[in-house]
């Protein structure tokens, strides 16, 4: 063979060797390091691109140590890329408030009264109302929670309806 064949693999022949030689086992280890959820036989067509990118400078006994490594740090940066879209994603994202202050002040004063008439309900008729109307457990959960009948939950918790009805206006 003569130098230029060896110095790189911009050859066809010899990236059409390299590929058939590394492609299968490039894709399963990046499968069996990180899974499927990061698409490791994207990663490894990827970082074949990158080869043939840099064919000039890579060697064929280059080839294997520069696709591994391409091929891993590929999926590491994806790995971090997904990361980031997820902490972005928990972030509580602002609303901009086009509430006139008034409508801010009549909304703070409404649950002020919803909590004072909340307060003075009786403990029984509290749990089984928060538990049901806040927290969206079914009648027959709260009754399996308190240990009492359905009925006696459908009880407290219309109870609590109906003295928080009577507190507040507008309800």
């Amino acid at each position: 063979m003569n130098k230029d064949l060896q110095d790189n693999v911009c050859k066809k022949e010899i990236f059409d060797a390299i590929y058939m030689k590394y492609a299968k086992n490039i894709s399963d280890f990046l499968f069996y390091k990180y899974g499927s959820h990061l698409h490791p036989q994207d990663k490894m067509q990827e970082a074949f691109i990158k080869l043939w990118e840099n064919c000039k400078k890579v060697t064929p006994s280059k080839a294997k140590s520069f696709l591994f490594t391409t091929a891993n740090n590929l999926t590491i940066n994806e790995y971090n890329h997904q990361k980031v879209v997820l902490k972005f994603n928990d972030r509580p994202q602002k609303t901009v408030n086009h509430e006139t202050p008034e409508f801010v002040l009549r909304e703070k004063e409404h649950k002020i009264k919803i909590e004072n008439a909340i307060a003075s309900l009786t403990e029984a008729e509290r749990v089984a109302f928060l538990l049901n109307r806040v927290e969206g457990k079914r009648f027959k959960e709260v009754a399996a929670l308190l240990d009492i009948s359905v009925k006696a939950v459908e009880k407290r918790v219309y109870g609590a309806l109906k003295k928080i009805r009577e507190q507040i206006d507008g309800i």
